[in-house]
């Protein structure tokens, strides 16, 4: 316990850095999954298609290729990306397959006749999205993507394989100078319980919020 308490301060700068990459690749994942699902439900073929195709290669992808793939292979297109950006950007590509699928339901969850009236009267595919679907859908959303928000959390634990010393990081250091697995990690899983308790919280929170009554 003694070992622990004085390298808590590590620890805790690895908390800090996978809240970093948490809250840098969650926003990033939202708007990239936003604009995916609203290729999925345009009217557009290509856009649907296309937007079909990469939920699909990505969904089915290991998020560690993903990362591979962003830590090892831009270098040899010439794209320098320092190795916490390049995980960032590894875990926003990555879930904003799930948003979109998350994105797809929502939409999914709005009543038809309510798309119908709003074309009824003269509204365009961007007009509906814009006045009907997105504000009901994202409303709808709420839970789902706080779970996307917890889910990107854990998983970024991954980026401790490609240099970054994020909370996984920090206690694998602690463990390999002090040989104390159960203790380092423990205090590992401690903050990461405290980080999905908090945004589980906050979700729930909003939701009651914003929650649609019908």
């Amino acid at each position: 316990m003694k070992l622990l308490l004085t390298h808590l301060a590590p620890l805790a700068g690895g908390l800090l850095k996978t809240l970093e990459l948490t809250a840098l690749a969650f926003p990033l994942a939202v708007v990239l999954g936003t604009l995916l699902g609203v290729c999925r439900v345009g009217p557009l073929p290509p856009l649907r298609a296309a937007g079909a195709l990469y939920v699909h290669l990505v969904r089915n992808s290991p998020l560690f290729l993903v990362l591979f793939m962003m830590v090892f292979a831009l270098p040899y297109a010439g794209v320098r990306v320092p190795l916490f950006w390049s995980s960032v950007i590894g875990l926003a590509l990555y879930f904003g397959s799930y948003v979109c699928e998350t994105f797809r339901s929502g939409v999914h969850s709005i009543p038809v006749g309510e798309i119908e009236a709003a074309q009824a009267i003269g509204l365009g595919f961007r007009g509906v999205l814009r006045t009907v679907v997105l504000p009901q859908a994202f409303r709808a959303m709420v839970q789902p993507l706080g779970n996307v928000c917890i889910n990107v959390a854990l998983a970024s634990a991954l980026a401790t394989a490609f240099g970054v010393l994020d909370l996984t990081g920090q206690a694998r250091a602690f463990n390999a100078q002090y040989a104390q697995p159960i203790a380092s990690f423990v205090a590992a899983g401690i903050g990461y319980l405290l980080v999905t308790l908090t945004v589980g919280a906050a979700t729930g929170l909003i939701e009651r919020k914003v929650r649609i009554l019908r």
